[in-house]
């Protein structure tokens, strides 16, 4: 049976309202996540490139729900901040906390939450992070969204007791969401996350479109632009034609490429490409607003420079914090990066 390829990226030109504003905020999110996991050192990062960098993943323990870094990691989080602060001593430093399975249990009871709020703030501060950002939790039947909303609060008022008695700026909170911000007629708390989370990383990638209900609906449900980041992936998705000469966007295929999942890195694809020699390269399709490259049987669809270039330019039109990627390790010779800071050049300089 064949299946349709649908690309994996947002639709960025359609559906938002056109009188959003552009932010002047001179604070403008560009944010990057690096695993401790990857292959990238992280004395290698190119934090001048970056406004902000979530170091991943810190996690729950399933008895006590304090946060931990498994011992096979924490060399990289001791290091993380004053290392990449040599490039950028401006960067501002995340420490990614992995929700999971764990997390429904977590919020349900009261002791449990002060654990988990306590041991986090501690090991940012131990760790010497900015901030918190919050990951892996989705808007569903398995976790209770009011308890959610219930932590943020609990969340945002130790932060700010913490900082009045320690004399230390405020660490930030911030979480990094599903595309959507109800599943199922399950709703993220958003009163409470616009509340007490300094932003919102948006994960608009990584789902099956076209579809109307996309990132806009954040917008829909009221929630404010200048507090929602918009993802960018640096990774794509590979396919394999069933008919090697009927290649558009939409063509039939039989399932994923090249790897289990079909998933591959930006500089996994650009080498893939090279490798085809003299002349091949990756078409722009401006309203899907992506690149492919279709090669016999196998077709790729990812973020190019000019898809970053256009996904950055909406976020900045359409009055949005930001844009995070991920992951760092995914770039190829800071290509990616380089482009997105390039356009947030030309958009100050016609300021002046």
């Amino acid at each position: 049976m064949a299946y349709k390829i649908v690309t994996l990226f947002l639709l960025l030109t359609l559906s938002l309202p056109l009188n959003l504003q552009c932010t002047s905020s001179p604070n403008w999110i560009r944010g990057g996540y690096w695993h401790a996991h990857s292959e990238l050192p992280i004395a290698e990062i190119h934090s001048a490139l970056f406004s902000n960098l979530m170091c991943a993943f810190a996690f729950i323990n399933s008895s006590t729900y304090n946060i931990f870094i498994n011992s096979t990691s924490e060399q990289f989080f001791v290091n993380f901040t004053n290392t990449v602060k040599h490039r950028n001593p401006s960067v501002i430093t995340l420490l990614s906390v992995w929700g999971g399975a764990i997390f429904s249990s977590m919020i349900n009871q009261s002791s449990n939450r002060r654990s988990f709020i306590k041991s986090s703030i501690e090991m940012a501060r131990f760790y010497r992070f900015h901030g918190l950002d919050l990951h892996g939790v989705l808007p569903d039947k398995c976790t209770n969204m009011t308890k959610l909303g219930t932590l943020f609060d609990e969340w945002r008022a130790e932060v700010t007791s913490e900082s009045r008695k320690s004399g230390k700026s405020q660490l930030l909170l911030v979480m990094t969401s599903h595309h959507l911000p109800a599943l199922e007629s399950v709703s993220y708390p958003l009163d409470s996350m616009q509340r007490n989370l300094d932003w919102i990383h948006v994960l608009t990638f990584d789902y099956y479109l076209p579809t109307r209900d996309n990132f806009t609906e954040w917008l829909k449900r009221g929630f404010q632009a200048k507090k929602l980041v918009l993802g960018l992936p640096y990774h794509g998705y590979a396919w394999t034609l069933v008919n090697p000469d009927e290649n558009p966007v939409g063509s039939p295929a039989t399932g994923p490429a090249i790897t289990i999942d079909g998933s591959v890195g930006y500089k996994f694809i650009k080498g893939f490409i090279r490798d085809y020699g003299y002349g091949a390269a990756s078409v722009y399709n401006h309203s899907y607003v992506m690149n492919f490259f279709s090669a016999k049987t196998t077709w790729v669809n990812f973020d190019g420079v000019e898809t970053i270039r256009s996904k950055v330019s909406f976020a900045k039109e359409k009055g949005l914090l930001g844009y995070h990627v991920f992951q760092l390790s995914n770039d190829d010779k800071w290509e990616l990066s380089s482009a997105g800071m390039q356009l947030l050049i030309t958009y100050q300089s016609k300021k002046f």
